[in-house]
């Protein structure tokens, strides 16, 4: 929330002085508010509620300035209505679960300019809270001080956002059967998974629908072996011995049919992604200007869609973002659904990584440094880049080289984040200004990385009133 100037003089002014210890933010009150210039004649303030909605208008419109209603749809449109015979023009609600989600909707279709802004904004109320103190206060606030509109994306981009969820969602179940497959063979004895590395690929789904249909010869399941696989057929018959317990054997049905089942689920999404992203319109003709070859092969099999979907992000951004190292198709694709493709809604590349939580966000009181670290932010774009960066740690190119150095120890979570900030920079000019990425190499950040080192240590010397002087001279 960002108050005007005044209202940040005034609250600062009464608030307390203290020397020491966590500096609080100053409370800021209804009198604060009153004395200011209303910027909103027209707003009104809701409290969101599962079952209830509270609503609060200018007190000279209505002999009830705060009403609730229901969450019924019946009940949402009597509170637009209620709003339009109260001339409210300008609405702000709190972005609560996904209960504001249906309100939000049928306010726009009334006309209204919808606000939803973030629960900690607006946290500074004083004394007992309450749903009608709530609502009033957001009114309050939003009369005399504009408070930051979150961030929504549009229509076309949620439809996509929630295909790509549901399949996430598939994804991850079908990951827990795959769990549960391997710990029923596990307690059978059947030691498959140390001679084959993936039960989901071709050779152990083929062996687990033949243990399923009743095979027990280790022999006979061990010829379902794929080329690729590098153990041997006997090395895989050895690991197929063990007891073939009835209950487990159950389970292991089960599990597999399950898996199964939400493979199907999850082709069923892939066909609903396709069909909507070409509906979407084009960033770039591809018979002019054709997609760039891959710079590398990906090998995650069980997160590809079954369509060409690099393809359909190049047409849609008019980049090929897979040229950044670290950035596959599916933390692509999870980029996008969330954020969009529209870069008008951040300021600059800074805005955009701090709105995803992975820039600094230090705590900075009396010019003393309170708390270092990242602004607390639930965001799937920001989880998904963030292992794109973990995926930088054996990368040989540029990327790769300037994150290592500061992955020590490796894993190291600030180091991640750290690169983690650098990624979406590099989204974010390539969407906004349409530039190709162009791999540097390792040499060139080495070069730099040795300069910045040499540069640090003459500086480092001067303030002991010393000097560097380079082997070669001192040879010399």
């Amino acid at each position: 929330m960002k108050l005007s100037q005044a209202a940040k003089q005034v609250s600062t002014h009464q608030a307390p002085h203290r020397s020491k210890g966590k500096q609080k933010s100053p409370k800021i009150t209804a009198q604060d508010l009153e004395s200011l210039p209303p910027l909103h004649l027209n707003a009104a303030g809701i409290d969101v509620g599962s079952a209830e909605h509270y609503v609060a208008v200018p007190a000279a419109r209505d002999p009830e300035p705060v009403q609730k209603f229901g969450s019924f749809t019946a009940d949402l449109h009597r509170l637009a209505q209620w709003l339009q015979a109260c001339h409210i023009d300008t609405v702000v609600m709190q972005a609560t679960g996904v209960y504001w989600i249906g309100l939000y909707q049928v306010l726009e279709d009334y006309g209204c300019e919808v606000r939803v802004v973030n629960a900690r904004h607006t946290k500074t109320l004083p004394g007992r809270k309450t749903d009608v103190q709530e609502c009033q206060w957001l009114q309050q606030l939003h009369t005399f001080g504009p408070l930051n509109h979150s961030f929504r994306q549009s229509e076309a981009i949620r439809v996509l956002r929630s295909y790509i969820r549901q399949r996430e969602n598939l994804v991850a179940a079908g990951s827990v059967c795959i769990q549960q497959l391997q710990k029923a063979l596990t307690e059978m004895n059947v030691q498959l998974a140390n001679v084959i590395s993936d039960l989901s690929g071709t050779t152990g789904m083929a062996i687990l629908r033949a243990i399923v249909h009743g095979e027990r010869d280790p022999y006979q399941l061990a010829e379902l072996k794929h080329s690729l696989i590098r153990a041997s057929r006997e090395e895989i018959a050895q690991s197929l011995q063990g007891n073939w317990r009835e209950e487990l054997l159950f389970v292991l049905r089960q599990n597999l049919e399950l898996y199964e089942m939400y493979q199907q689920k999850v082709r069923e999404c892939d066909q609903h992604i396709a069909a909507h992203l070409k509906t979407l319109p084009d960033q770039v003709d591809g018979a002019q200007h054709p997609i760039p070859p891959p710079r590398r092969v990906s090998w995650s099999r069980q997160r590809q869609p079954g369509f060409d979907l690099r393809g359909e992000l190049y047409r849609l951004t008019g980049v090929d973002l897979t040229q950044v190292d670290g950035l596959d198709v599916p933390t692509i694709q999870t980029v996008i659904s969330e954020v969009g493709m529209d870069r008008s809604a951040w300021k600059t590349e800074k805005h955009f990584g701090s709105w995803l939580g992975l820039s600094p966000d230090n705590r900075i009181s009396g010019g003393k440094v309170l708390k270092r670290g990242t602004r607390k932010a639930v965001n799937r774009a920001a989880m998904a880049l963030r292992l794109a960066a973990w995926n930088l740690i054996r990368s040989q190119s540029a990327l790769g080289a300037k994150f290592r150095p500061s992955a020590h120890p490796p894993g190291s979570p600030k180091a991640i984040t750290a690169m983690a900030d650098h990624l979406p920079r590099l989204v974010y000019r390539m969407l906004k200004f349409g530039h190709a990425y162009v791999d540097r190499g390792i040499q060139h950040y080495a070069t730099k990385y040795r300069q910045r080192q040499l540069a640090w240590l003459k500086k480092q010397a001067a303030s002991l009133n010393l000097q560097l002087v380079p082997l070669t001279e001192v040879a010399a």
